[in-house]
Protein backbone atom coordinates (compact mmCIF):
# COMPACT_ATOMS: atom_id res chain seq x y z
CA UNK A 1 0.00 0.00 0.00
CA UNK A 2 3.16 2.77 1.00
CA UNK A 3 4.10 1.92 -2.27
CA UNK A 4 1.33 2.17 -4.44
CA UNK A 5 0.96 6.06 -2.83
CA UNK A 6 4.56 6.67 -3.41
CA UNK A 7 4.27 5.70 -7.03
CA UNK A 8 1.25 7.65 -7.29
CA UNK A 9 2.82 10.67 -5.17
CA UNK A 10 5.79 10.31 -7.96
CA UNK A 11 3.66 10.57 -11.17
CA UNK A 12 1.92 13.65 -9.61
CA UNK A 13 5.27 15.65 -9.24
CA UNK A 14 6.57 14.07 -12.33
CA UNK A 15 3.38 15.58 -14.08
CA UNK A 16 3.41 18.88 -12.38
CA UNK A 17 7.24 19.48 -12.81
CA UNK A 18 8.06 18.13 -16.50
CA UNK A 19 4.92 20.03 -18.07
CA UNK A 20 5.57 23.44 -19.35
CA UNK A 21 2.89 25.76 -18.07
CA UNK A 22 0.27 26.51 -21.17
CA UNK A 23 0.06 30.10 -22.03
CA UNK A 24 -2.87 31.83 -23.32
CA UNK A 25 -2.28 32.99 -26.72
CA UNK A 26 -4.46 36.19 -28.16
CA UNK A 27 -4.80 36.88 -31.68
CA UNK A 28 -5.24 40.99 -32.82
CA UNK A 29 -5.62 41.95 -36.41
CA UNK A 30 -2.95 43.64 -38.02
CA UNK A 31 -2.93 47.57 -38.04
CA UNK A 32 -1.45 48.17 -41.55
CA UNK A 33 0.53 51.75 -41.26
CA UNK A 34 -0.19 53.98 -43.81
CA UNK A 35 -3.22 52.20 -45.18
CA UNK A 36 -5.90 54.19 -46.75
CA UNK A 37 -8.76 53.42 -49.19
CA UNK A 38 -9.01 53.87 -52.34
CA UNK A 39 -12.27 56.73 -52.96
CA UNK A 40 -15.03 56.15 -55.10
CA UNK A 41 -15.36 58.09 -57.84
CA UNK A 42 -17.70 60.73 -57.68
CA UNK A 43 -16.69 60.35 -53.45
CA UNK A 44 -12.95 61.55 -53.60
CA UNK A 45 -12.28 64.28 -50.64
CA UNK A 46 -9.15 66.67 -51.57
CA UNK A 47 -6.57 67.10 -48.56
CA UNK A 48 -3.47 69.15 -48.78
CA UNK A 49 -0.20 68.69 -46.50
CA UNK A 50 2.38 71.54 -46.13
CA UNK A 51 5.53 69.84 -45.24
CA UNK A 52 8.10 71.47 -43.26
CA UNK A 53 10.04 73.40 -46.27
CA UNK A 54 6.72 74.97 -47.62
CA UNK A 55 6.13 72.46 -50.18
CA UNK A 56 2.15 71.97 -50.79
CA UNK A 57 1.40 68.03 -51.57
CA UNK A 58 -2.75 67.12 -52.64
CA UNK A 59 -4.33 63.96 -52.67
CA UNK A 60 -8.12 62.37 -53.22
CA UNK A 61 -8.84 60.38 -50.41
CA UNK A 62 -12.02 58.72 -48.99
CA UNK A 63 -14.46 59.47 -46.23
CA UNK A 64 -12.95 57.75 -42.80
CA UNK A 65 -9.12 57.86 -43.39
CA UNK A 66 -6.94 58.84 -40.68
CA UNK A 67 -4.73 62.48 -41.85
CA UNK A 68 -1.79 59.92 -40.11
CA UNK A 69 -2.47 57.21 -42.60
CA UNK A 70 -2.87 59.16 -45.66
CA UNK A 71 0.23 60.77 -44.52
CA UNK A 72 2.12 57.38 -44.48
CA UNK A 73 0.65 55.80 -47.37
CA UNK A 74 1.97 58.54 -49.71
CA UNK A 75 5.41 59.03 -47.78
CA UNK A 76 4.98 62.29 -46.04
CA UNK A 77 7.05 62.87 -43.03
CA UNK A 78 4.68 62.23 -40.14
CA UNK A 79 5.76 59.51 -37.82
CA UNK A 80 3.16 57.90 -36.04
CA UNK A 81 5.45 56.26 -33.27
CA UNK A 82 2.17 54.54 -31.54
CA UNK A 83 0.76 53.31 -34.39
CA UNK A 84 -1.99 55.87 -34.23
CA UNK A 85 -3.43 54.63 -30.59
CA UNK A 86 -3.36 58.11 -29.43
CA UNK A 87 -0.23 57.48 -27.05
CA UNK A 88 2.34 60.18 -28.39
CA UNK A 89 2.44 63.25 -30.16
CA UNK A 90 5.14 62.20 -33.30
CA UNK A 91 1.67 62.79 -36.08
CA UNK A 92 0.88 66.73 -34.49
CA UNK A 93 -0.55 68.48 -37.76
CA UNK A 94 -1.62 72.14 -37.42
CA UNK A 95 -4.77 72.33 -39.28
CA UNK A 96 -6.00 75.67 -41.51
CA UNK A 97 -7.94 78.10 -38.81
CA UNK A 98 -10.75 78.07 -41.51
CA UNK A 99 -11.55 74.46 -41.30
CA UNK A 100 -10.32 74.04 -37.32
CA UNK A 101 -14.24 74.07 -36.48
CA UNK A 102 -15.35 71.66 -38.88
CA UNK A 103 -13.38 68.39 -37.01
CA UNK A 104 -14.80 67.31 -33.95
CA UNK A 105 -13.45 68.14 -30.45
CA UNK A 106 -10.41 66.22 -29.36
CA UNK A 107 -10.83 63.62 -26.38
CA UNK A 108 -8.83 64.05 -23.09
CA UNK A 109 -6.47 61.61 -24.29
CA UNK A 110 -5.61 63.93 -27.31
CA UNK A 111 -5.58 67.15 -25.60
CA UNK A 112 -2.59 65.04 -23.05
CA UNK A 113 -0.61 64.19 -26.09
CA UNK A 114 -0.89 67.60 -27.46
CA UNK A 115 0.59 68.77 -24.53
CA UNK A 116 3.82 67.03 -25.84
CA UNK A 117 3.80 68.45 -28.93
CA UNK A 118 6.63 70.58 -29.93
CA UNK A 119 5.45 73.76 -31.44
CA UNK A 120 1.60 73.89 -29.88
CA UNK A 121 -1.13 76.28 -31.66
CA UNK A 122 -4.44 76.76 -31.11
CA UNK A 123 -5.03 74.57 -34.23
CA UNK A 124 -3.10 71.85 -32.97
CA UNK A 125 -4.31 68.17 -33.60
CA UNK A 126 -2.83 64.92 -33.68
CA UNK A 127 -3.38 63.19 -37.01
CA UNK A 128 -4.51 59.47 -36.07
CA UNK A 129 -7.46 61.23 -34.32
CA UNK A 130 -8.67 63.21 -37.18
CA UNK A 131 -10.61 61.33 -39.83
CA UNK A 132 -11.49 62.86 -43.26
CA UNK A 133 -15.38 63.19 -43.62
CA UNK A 134 -17.10 65.27 -45.94
CA UNK A 135 -17.03 68.84 -44.06
CA UNK A 136 -13.51 68.06 -44.39
CA UNK A 137 -13.10 68.44 -47.93
CA UNK A 138 -10.18 70.69 -49.28
CA UNK A 139 -8.58 70.42 -45.48
CA UNK A 140 -5.40 72.17 -45.35
CA UNK A 141 -3.19 71.05 -42.66
CA UNK A 142 0.97 71.81 -42.06
CA UNK A 143 3.71 69.62 -40.68
CA UNK A 144 5.49 71.11 -37.37
CA UNK A 145 8.98 72.25 -38.32
CA UNK A 146 9.96 68.82 -35.85
CA UNK A 147 8.20 66.15 -33.50
CA UNK A 148 8.80 64.33 -29.95
CA UNK A 149 9.30 61.20 -30.14
CA UNK A 150 9.92 60.53 -26.16
CA UNK A 151 11.08 56.63 -26.80
CA UNK A 152 13.79 55.80 -25.15
CA UNK A 153 16.34 54.24 -28.06
CA UNK A 154 19.21 50.97 -26.97
CA UNK A 155 16.73 50.23 -23.83
CA UNK A 156 18.40 47.49 -22.42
Amino acid sequence: MLRTLLASSIRVARYHTLRTPVRGFAVTSIRLHGHIHTPKAGEELKITFITKDGAQHTFDVSEGDSLLDIAQHYNLDMEGACGGSCACSTCHVIVDPEMYDEIPEPTDDENDMLDLAFGLTETSRLGCQVYMTKELDGLRVALPAMTRNMTVKDFQ
